[in-house]
């Protein structure tokens, strides 16, 4: 852990609250408080969230006095943009900065009907799973509801005219469930209509299994639900994924079977990355059917996406056209996901902030995938 950590959080604390922070319900409670009308409130949304206004100040249907005063108790701006990169197939990866100093990553994926903005959670993550560059990076914060939410606006501002961010992904670096409470406010915002608008059925948050965190998170909106699976033993995933160890495949499994928001409408996405000699064997392929039985559920394989910090490898192409065609057969619900950003470290398990870690692969643009979600 390197000596400029504690600054980074002690900053970090000092910090003032934003108003991106909160929901529209939260935000009305906090200025009834302070006695200003709550709604107040509703107009502050508008300004943040539909004319993506950043300056208190050109809040023009405020009074003066209270533009004052919110900006004396609020802060309005967030994350800035260090670099963006954008990869052959349109994939753009944002490096960005916060007031302290600390980096995230965030991947705006274009396809032929939608975009689709995988966002981050945490400031690196303390899961250390075995085959993710995020993990290498070890654990510094957990990001605020605002700076949640920043990634959201920043990654529309690079939208064509007339386009819309249509998905948004849970997928980033972090595990959203070991920061809930921030995850929750901005699952609210985001699906508000009178502030980002987006339908639950297009909201995905992925969870590596944090089980006492499901069914909480499943309450705030009926988002979807994906699980980062990865293995059909607990011997493999244990290494896998050290967090099964605590929450091993039965226990996490039965969870989801029991869980009254998960459903054939609402049905749970399995991630399943594949890498060789791992978790690739026709026995791997013909256990998985008999592990999801009971769960309304669609598996996304994924072939291992090398990174310089992984000790393993992609499949053949054949040996993944084998599994996936053994599932096919069981009756599983798989899609095999397609690659996209690799060029530049933008694909699922590769976020690793490398220029805040001093390598040479930067290369801004200043150009204006991670999962399969519901359409």
């Amino acid at each position: 852990m390197s000596a400029a950590l504690p600054s980074v959080s002690r900053a970090h604390a000092l910090r003032r609250p934003s108003l991106k922070d909160y929901s529209r319900t939260a935000l009305r409670e906090r200025f009834a408080a302070r006695g200003w009308p709550a709604y107040r409130a509703d107009q502050v949304m508008d300004w943040l969230y539909r004319s993506d206004v950043d300056s208190i100040e050109a809040m023009t249907n405020l009074p003066a006095t209270l533009r004052s005063e919110i900006a004396e108790a609020f802060d309005v701006g967030g994350l800035e943009v260090e670099t963006t990169r954008t990869s052959v197939d349109g994939t753009q990866k944002l490096l960005l900065a916060a007031a302290d100093g600390a980096r995230i990553e965030a991947v705006l994926i274009p396809e032929e009907r939608r975009h689709t903005l995988c966002l981050s959670t945490q400031v690196g993550c303390p899961l250390t799973c075995d085959f993710c560059a995020t993990g290498a990076l070890g654990f510094t914060r957990n990001l605020t509801t605002g700076e949640i939410l920043d990634q959201v606006l920043e990654a529309r501002r690079r939208l064509p005219p007339g386009e819309t961010l249509t998905n948004v992904v849970f997928m980033g670096m972090g595990e959203p469930l070991l920061n809930l409470p921030a995850v929750s406010e901005a699952i609210r915002v985001l699906v508000d209509p009178k502030a980002l608008g987006l339908a639950p059925r297009r909201v995905t948050v992925s969870t590596a299994g944090v089980l006492p965190q499901i069914g909480p998170l499943l309450e705030v909106a009926p988002i979807h639900l994906a699980v980062s699976l990865h293995a059909t033993t607990d011997a493999v995933r244990d290494v896998l994924v050290p967090l099964n160890k605590r929450f091993p495949i039965d226990a996490l499994l039965r969870t989801l079977r029991e869980d009254p928001n998960i459903h054939r409408r609402r049905p749970v996405f399995f991630e399943y990355t594949l890498m060789e000699d791992v978790n690739d064997s026709i026995e791997d392929a013909r256990r998985l059917p008999g592990l999801l039985r009971g769960i309304p559920s669609k598996v996304n394989v994924i072939p291992m996406n090398p990174h310089a910090d992984a000790p393993y490898r992609p499949p053949r192409p054949e040996v993944v056209d084998r599994f996936t065609a053994a599932l096919h057969a069981a009756g599983v619900r798989v899609t095999l996901r397609r690659d996209r950003g690799r060029d530049i470290d933008a694909a699922c398990g590769q976020l690793a902030n490398r220029v805040a870690k001093g390598a040479a692969n930067a290369n801004p643009t200043g150009d204006v995938g991670p999962a399969d979600s519901a359409d």
